[in-house]
């Protein structure tokens, strides 16, 4: 006996109607999509540093957690608001839960002896890393193809 992968897309009547029903595509929707609850990042490289950009807004400077260990750079958030309100017989509550973890791994030209520098403000959160002194960017020189 063998076993044949299930290809979803041969039956014309296999929407996203009826995938809804179907165990295994449920979990793969965006309900678990990990990656977009994770903030935009961008990292640029400077003769002198690392300069590594988080777009996180909504949070405070005192929600986040910035670690370095191990040359892994680890960045957290975690940010809890509630209201409510209360009349006669009715009671509306509102909560908003938001949080995410993000881990990169430096490459050995980071200086981790040295403070990184990190800044908050309009949402983006910015994090300046030193490079070492040895690791100076060799000039760009030109290959030829032959």
């Amino acid at each position: 006996m063998s076993l044949i992968k299930f290809n979803k897309g041969r039956f014309p009547w296999n929407n996203d109607l009826v995938d809804f029903f179907d165990r295994d595509t449920i979990f793969d929707r965006d309900f678990f999509n990990f990656e977009k609850s994770l903030p935009a990042i961008n990292v640029k490289e400077h003769e002198d540093d690392f300069e590594i950009e988080l777009a996180s807004p909504g949070f405070n400077k005192k929600d986040f957690e910035i670690t370095m260990k191990d040359d892994v750079l680890e960045v957290s958030a975690q940010k809890s608001d509630e209201d409510s309100e209360e009349d006669k017989d009715y009671t509306r509550k509102e909560f908003n839960y938001r949080s995410f973890r993000r881990s990169l791994r430096l490459p050995k030209t980071v200086d981790d002896s040295k403070e990184v520098k990190a800044t908050y403000e309009n949402g983006i959160l910015k994090l300046n890393l030193s490079k070492k002194e040895e690791a100076s960017k060799k000039p760009k020189r030109k290959i030829e193809v032959v």
